[in-house]
């Protein structure tokens, strides 16, 4: 029987190195990935059956790489192993399909698990996320939202220029104008209500589209 191929995607390669050796004797590991740009172009050509991914990711978080996998290879499983422990960003990981979420400090039992349980075509949220996500819920049903939406490129903009590149370098990585970055960035303070760099960084934190240092 083929045995499961996983392909990982974080950018700390002790990480890599220890999830590989968790996995191998039972699923086949077939590459490692250090940001989100790179995850989507090495599942486009390697089709794994399953990606394990981390939400803090460069260029391109994993839920915006996740989201635009799913769209490209609606097949494709989704685990997300991360530090963070947002409510709102573990059901935002389940709706744009994810099979798994767990945290980074769970044990490697559980995570077998996941993985187990995503192959077999259900999922597996570790259960401080879960508790968590029922207690927010609870408490007031509509508190699980989102902010303002913006487009996929606005959010890639944003990750971006967020992170510190300059608009020529992202231009260069999104193969479009210097001029284009310009007028995502001006839409996007607009529509936000930003003024300032510093209060992008700060909106790209609250929202998990960039982790904090």
């Amino acid at each position: 029987m083929k045995r499961t191929t996983i392909l990982l995607a974080d950018d700390h390669a002790m990480i890599c190195a220890g999830l590989r050796k968790l996995l191998e004797p039972e699923y086949e590991v077939i590459g490692c990935v250090g940001d989100g740009r790179a995850l989507i172009k090495t599942a486009v050509e390697k089709k794994p059956d399953l990606v394990l991914v981390d939400v803090g990711m460069p260029l391109l978080n994993g839920l915006d790489a996740g989201r635009e996998l799913k769209k490209l290879m609606p097949r494709i499983k989704l685990i997300f192993l991360t530090m963070n422990q947002d409510a709102d960003v573990a059901s935002e990981a389940l709706r744009i399909g994810a099979s798994g979420y767990l945290l980074k400090n769970s044990q490697g039992e559980e995570l077998l698990q996941a993985v187990h349980n995503a192959v077999r075509g259900t999922s597996y949220v570790t259960p401080q996320i879960s508790h968590a996500m029922e207690e927010r819920f609870i408490r007031d049903p509509r508190s699980i939202s989102h902010s303002k939406q913006l487009s996929d490129r606005q959010r890639e903009v944003l990750q971006m220029l967020a992170e510190g590149q300059s608009m020529k370098e992202i231009a260069y990585i999104l193969q479009i104008s210097s001029r284009t970055v310009r007028f995502h960035k001006y839409k996007i303070m607009e529509e936000l209500g930003i003024k300032t760099n510093a209060e992008l960084v700060q909106y790209a934190i609250k929202h998990s589209i960039i982790s904090p240092l």
